[in-house]
């Protein structure tokens, strides 16, 4: 029984089996990663260096404010800006030790 006249495949499978496509791999494109694999452990060093400054700066705000001088965008900021930069400098670190994610 063919597919396009089974009762129970849905119509937009009848649809793409009516298409007919030529997948030749010596047409396609080798996929190239947009960042060179050759600066990952720069990028990882100083995204990471970034984020930890920012950390810290945001432990030491937290530290040295009492809670009538807190300012709540100002936490949010900082800390928003630190987790940016430390979560890429650790995707970065992943992808110099090998661990493609």
């Amino acid at each position: 029984m063919k597919l396009q006249e089974d009762v129970h495949c849905p119509a937009f499978l009848r649809i793409i089996t009516r298409l007919h496509f030529q997948l030749d791999i010596s047409q396609m494109t080798r996929y190239v990663s947009p960042v060179n694999p050759a600066v990952y452990p720069h990028l990882s060093v100083v995204l990471l260096a970034i984020g930890l400054f920012f950390t810290a700066w945001f432990f030491v705000y937290e530290v040295t404010s009492t809670k009538f001088t807190r300012e709540i965008l100002k936490e949010i900021l900082i800390s928003l800006v630190a987790s940016v930069f430390m979560g890429l400098g650790t995707l970065f670190l992943l992808l110099w030790v090998g661990i493609y994610v």
